[in-house]
């Protein structure tokens, strides 16, 4: 009884907060659709806001430079992290690895406006010039941990009794990696790209510090044109992005949910042709 009078509660207040987090959201986009250009009032249906996006040439390139930024950082963030991940999972000295697991979670609970503000200072000492490239590097330093954080549960939820099996029976340490490590740790290894990905996306407060003229992201120009006024062509862009957004995080639940059927079908087949051998 306590428990379903938890549950209602726990259920309003779920509701509560993304009523909370949704409902701007959805406004931004309603108006995305009014003819009226302002958002005070809708006075009609149009599609010319998103017509102006797409005519909007130096916009569409600022996009595509997101998305390269996006797909470049996290990749390297995911190759380097996952590495990482397994570097501090079979750290042998206690202390090392919860040093390493610190040192990897004070970054990601640092603010944004911290790490942007010290990259800046670190490339200017280091006369690196502000453009594409700071940019990238900068997405990979935040989007390592991350990956980081979300290939470690899926290393110990492997069984490390397949690792000694692989190597009694001779395999190399290539073989143990690439046949029985990264296959067991895969769900961990899509879902900290995808989280790297989505966040290098929307990054704003890092990637002003660090971008230089002639180069920017789309969350940095959306912040300039509203700083010079409600557009809503500016609602017509976030409505394209949250899109996006949603779509790859669809993609990400249909891939995590077709390798976990995927496993459960082998370790069924695996049960079912044990007990053969056991029935005889």
């Amino acid at each position: 009884m306590k428990i379903n009078k938890n549950s209602k509660w726990n259920n309003l207040f779920l509701t509560i907060v993304f009523l909370v987090l949704y409902i701007p959201i959805f406004y931004l986009i309603f108006y995305s659709f009014n003819a009226g250009g302002t958002m005070n009032e809708f006075t009609g249906f149009t599609w010319e806001h998103y017509q102006a996006v797409f005519e909007d040439t130096r916009l569409i390139g600022i996009v595509l430079n997101t998305l390269l930024v996006a797909l470049l950082s996290a990749l390297i963030a995911t190759i380097i992290g996952t590495f990482g991940a397994i570097y501090i999972y079979y750290s042998k000295k206690h202390r090392t690895r919860q040093t390493l697991l610190s040192l990897n979670n004070i970054l990601m609970v640092s603010p944004d406006v911290i790490i942007g503000a010290s990259l800046l200072i670190l490339f200017t000492i280091v006369g690196f010039s502000l453009g594409f490239a700071s940019v990238l590097l900068s997405h990979i330093a935040f989007s390592i941990p991350i990956v980081v954080l979300m290939v470690l549960p899926k290393l110990h939820e492997m069984k490390d009794s397949m690792i000694n099996a692989a190597q009694d029976l001779g395999a190399n340490s290539w073989q143990v990696i690439s046949r029985i490590l990264l296959p067991s740790i895969t769900p961990g290894i899509l879902s900290g790209f995808f989280m790297a990905f989505t966040y290098s996306l929307d990054d704003f407060a890092v990637t002003f510090f660090v971008t230089g003229n002639g180069f920017s992201t789309l969350a940095v120009e959306i912040y300039s044109r509203a700083r010079r006024g409600v557009s809503l062509e500016i609602n017509a862009l976030s409505a394209l992005m949250f899109l996006f957004t949603l779509l790859l995080v669809l993609g990400n639940y249909f891939i995590q949910t077709y390798n976990q059927k995927r496993r459960d079908q082998k370790i069924k087949a695996i049960g079912y042709e044990q007990g053969e051998v056991l029935n005889g």
